[in-house]
């Protein structure tokens, strides 16, 4: 098998990234009808509807102290709604993911949810400065504008996004599912643990998964400006790793975009083309030395003459240079008293 033949077989291997989901119309009505969820628990909580009547219920029936034997195992467990320890757990897992794809799209949908996380919930907390059950002041009143910050509840937006991200970026359909499940009960638990321990209200933690799936839901927004930043990063990586070991990158290129003008298809294999392209795309795609727009992805194999001599005929008249190369494509005459295959 030729080489090159070969180095398309490795080209045309399938790889781990997966398309990155669309805003399809379900998903629209399903960010829209979250947001008016959103809406309606902060409307509800402003105006003392039954929802605040139901936070004081079960404040006063302190879960905490009806069930004391789990409290030293929910002290750990609610660790998994912690933004510390969740995102470096979730960083290293698709760390090791984008090193396997040759990608940095999976850290950059990890950074991009937990930065739109930080801004929406972070906004809405000390804008509406909700104290704690820990910390009210008046039985029966909402506790807003006190200077608090429990409304929505952090862990439990955090555990919904850092642990639904792992879902959004799973490769095949089934895995999906069965991330979403997990990842839902896991938030699910994260939820109502701080409503046992007393840390928040059950409103708190009904906005805290609203606020969290509203993330999840507006992802596919974000990724035109995550490929973004991820080709000029990888731009940037390539040009140092060329300036570093210029001769090392030779065959198939790693999956995934690279940069703008870096070709995706094998290069020549002395690297020159993928040099001059990686030097352009990290200019902005201006290079003084860019190839002809004829350079060929997959040169000729120069022709090799195994011996200096010329080869000789069993006849022994000597055949001219690369004559081999050139086979007979009629037959010879009667006169000459052979046939084809040089039997009389």
């Amino acid at each position: 098998m030729r080489t090159d033949e070969k180095l398309d077989q490795m080209e045309e291997r399938p790889t781990d990234r997966a398309r990155p989901p669309r805003m399809t119309r379900t998903r629209q009505w399903l960010f829209g009808g979250t947001l008016a969820v959103y809406a309606a628990i902060v409307i509800g909580v402003l105006t003392s509807s039954w929802l605040v009547a139901f936070d004081w219920q079960v404040m006063f029936f302190r879960p905490y102290k009806q069930w004391p034997e789990m409290h030293a195992f929910l002290d750990y467990f609610v660790v998994l709604g912690q933004r510390g320890p969740t995102a470096v757990a979730v960083a290293a897992w698709l760390g090791w993911r984008c090193w396997r794809q040759r990608n940095l799209h999976p850290l950059l949908v990890l950074g991009a949810s937990l930065l739109l996380l930080n801004m929406t919930v972070g906004a809405a907390k000390l804008g509406m400065g909700r104290l704690g059950p820990h910390y009210a002041t008046s039985v029966g009143s909402t506790e807003m504008g006190l200077g608090g910050d429990i409304f929505p509840s952090g862990h439990t937006a955090n555990a919904v996004v850092t642990w639904g991200v792992l879902a959004y970026l799973a490769t095949t359909p089934l895995r999906r599912r069965t991330l979403s499940v997990i990842a839902a009960l896991g938030a699910l638990g994260v939820g109502m643990t701080t409503v046992y321990l007393g840390t928040h209200w059950v409103s708190d933690v009904l906005l805290g998964w609203a606020a969290g799936l509203l993330v999840l839901l507006a992802m596919p927004w974000l990724e035109p400006g995550v490929t973004w930043v991820e080709d000029r990063l990888m731009g940037i990586i390539l040009r140092l790793w060329l300036r570093l070991r210029p001769g090392s990158l030779r065959g198939p290129l790693p999956a995934g975009p690279l940069a703008p003008g870096v070709s995706p298809q094998r290069i020549s294999p002395d690297g020159e083309v993928l040099v001059r392209e990686a030097i352009g795309a990290g200019s902005g795609g201006r290079s003084a030395s860019r190839p002809p727009d004829g350079w060929p992805h997959h040169p000729a194999r120069p022709y090799t003459i195994r011996s200096e001599r010329t080869p000789v005929t069993p006849a022994g008249s000597r055949r001219p240079p690369h004559a081999d190369r050139f086979p007979r494509t009629t037959p010879l005459s009667p006169s000459s008293g052979r046939g084809r295959n040089g039997s009389g």
